[in-house]
């Protein structure tokens, strides 16, 4: 039984493993095909030859061919300035109510490492799910009274007046939903 789980455990992390080298993969053929699409366009209208269109297009798939080459090394490296930034540091600083990050900092990102604030500040918000099950940016108040717009479109007063009551219970609704914090 015990063998039992472990194959399993093993084929579902070897098809995980699968699953992200193929999204990989199709990211890869969608740049070549962007690639050879943009040369052929540029050839087409721009005049060029075929052998500078060639030669653009080798030296494109040469990037994309660089950039997946150098990205264990991007990995390798990233993750070992985090570990030294990480062990100089020697603190951590919690962000459940969110905050501002205001120099490059690196944090883990599903088995991988992310970079925030390297371009500048970047604020961190947090998430809740709300009664609705929606999941959002949670504001704490303090904000200008929410506005409720209806259009009504009538041809006459009379229609109007028939559209009366549907328009009262829309506002009813959209009262009800902000007593309820939504």
């Amino acid at each position: 039984m015990e063998d039992d789980e472990n194959t399993f455990a093993g084929t579902l992390s070897s098809a995980e493993a699968l699953s992200g080298v193929m999204a990989d993969l199709e990211s890869r053929s969608q740049r070549f095909g962007a690639a050879l699409t943009g040369a052929l366009r540029s050839a087409a209208s721009g005049g060029k030859g075929l052998e500078d269109v060639l030669r653009g297009l080798g030296g494109r798939l040469s990037d994309i061919a660089l950039a997946a080459g150098l990205k264990p090394l991007e990995s390798a490296l990233g993750n070992a300035v985090n570990g030294v930034i990480g062990g100089l540091a020697g603190s951590v600083t919690a962000f459940a109510d969110g905050g501002v990050v205001r120099s490059p900092s690196f944090f883990p990102m599903g088995g991988d490492m992310g970079l925030m604030g390297e371009a500048g500040a970047e604020a961190i918000l947090p998430l809740r799910r709300g009664p609705d099950g929606a999941l959002g940016v949670a504001s704490t108040g303090g904000g200008a009274a929410p506005q409720i717009v209806f259009n009504v479109t009538a041809t006459d007063a009379a229609s109007f007046r028939r559209s009366e009551g549907q328009v009262s219970a829309m506002l009813a609704r959209s009262v009800a939903r902000g007593r309820r914090g939504l």
